[in-house]
């Protein structure tokens, strides 16, 4: 039916849903879960599933390993959640930066028995949504499903498959701006077909396509490019990468929406405040339980190829870029450094890039 929600919409919905505090219902076969955030989660909620089944909290095993509990699911653990705690409790265990204000948390013992499949993609699909990496999950028998109709379906392999695809991007529509007195430039906006964030190409000149031409992909950094902090070189990366490409007199600035490493730009602020407890930048995603990096370079190598460029000199310190951008179809002619902003409130968060992340600094 023409008018009804193709599967990339669905999946778009469930984002929206659990950003909400809206349980999703997913499958698997014949296996059927309700899954909600455990950030959004709210206690009548929370006593609703409980009235269905034996409540599970699905943590990432980064977060697991900070809280000492056993990962028998590779990637995640499965907590029961006691039945006379609340969600203060839910949230204490999912969020780190309580850790300070609740320490005594624990001793968890993990279930072992049965899938996590379900689990698992719950916890894809609040990553996705920029939420803590954290669900409350209950099984519900197939006899109860006709109850929940009116809730987001997932089905776990399509679902699965979709998240692991990059979002098709459309070219929405593009504009002059002046970016000095010398120089004129062209911004395009593209749209991502699965609901996320838009993102921007800053083309600078008139690049020659033929190439190689001059790139960036920078991703957003509210904290630095707009408010300056000191927290990290983005902001002077940033304005030297258009710097160096006025100067040059031609270049493209991929603006990427993948603030705080892919993780949103609240789980950022987390990041902060633990990195303010002492822990440095990889350690405090890793608390939050989040990978090292959770970026999706393949967004900057199809916008390049919307705008007609295959050969690029990459201004860029991570190796992981270039490797990403080769992967994807772009030559990298060059990797050109582009060191700016070092200064003695970040230089532990470079070297930490440079000592775990690889950057060549």
């Amino acid at each position: 039916m023409t008018l009804a929600p193709a599967f990339a919409e669905f999946l778009a919905r469930a984002r929206s849903d659990l950003r909400i505090g809206l349980p999703v219902l997913l499958s698997q076969d014949q296996s059927f879960a309700l899954v909600v955030s455990a950030e959004t989660l709210s206690n009548e909620r929370l006593n609703a599933m409980r009235a269905l089944g034996e409540v599970e909290l699905a943590i990432t095993a980064w977060r697991a390993q900070t809280l000492k509990a056993r990962v028998y699911d590779d990637d995640l653990a499965r907590l029961p959640v006691p039945g006379d705690v609340n969600v203060n409790w839910v949230q204490s265990v999912a969020d780190p930066v309580l850790d300070l204000a609740t320490p005594l948390k624990g001793p968890f013992v993990s279930n072992r028995e049965g899938s996590a499949a379900l689990h698992r993609l719950g916890v894809r699909l609040v990553k996705a949504a920029h939420l803590l990496p954290a669900v409350v999950v209950v099984p519900l028998e197939a006899e109860n499903i006709a109850a929940f109709t009116d809730l987001t379906r997932l089905d776990f392999d399509e679902a699965m498959t979709a998240i692991d695809a990059p979002a098709a991007l459309q070219a929405l529509v593009s504009g002059r701006i002046p970016l000095s007195p010398e120089t004129q430039g062209r911004v395009h906006v593209f749209r991502p077909s699965d609901g996320g964030e838009e993102h921007y190409a800053v083309e600078v000149g008139q690049p020659d396509r033929a190439g190689p031409v001059l790139v960036r992909l920078h991703s957003a950094c509210f904290t630095g490019d707009v408010l300056g902090s000191l927290k990290c070189d983005c902001g002077p990366q940033l304005t030297s990468a258009l710097g160096q490409m006025k100067e040059t007199g031609a270049g493209i600035l991929l603006y990427l929406n993948q603030e705080g490493r892919g993780i949103g730009l609240a789980n950022k602020m987390r990041a902060y405040s633990l990195q303010d407890q002492g822990f440095d930048t990889v350690e405090a995603n890793h608390r939050l339980g989040f990978e090292d990096d959770e970026r999706d370079f393949r967004l900057g190598a199809e916008i390049l190829g919307k705008l007609g460029v295959g050969r690029v000199r990459l201004l860029t310190n991570n190796p992981a870029k270039v490797e990403m951008m080769t992967q994807s179809g772009i030559e990298v002619a060059e990797r050109v450094p582009l060191k700016a902003g070092r200064n003695h409130l970040n230089e532990g968060y470079l070297d930490t890039k440079a000592e775990k992340s690889g950057h060549l600094l």
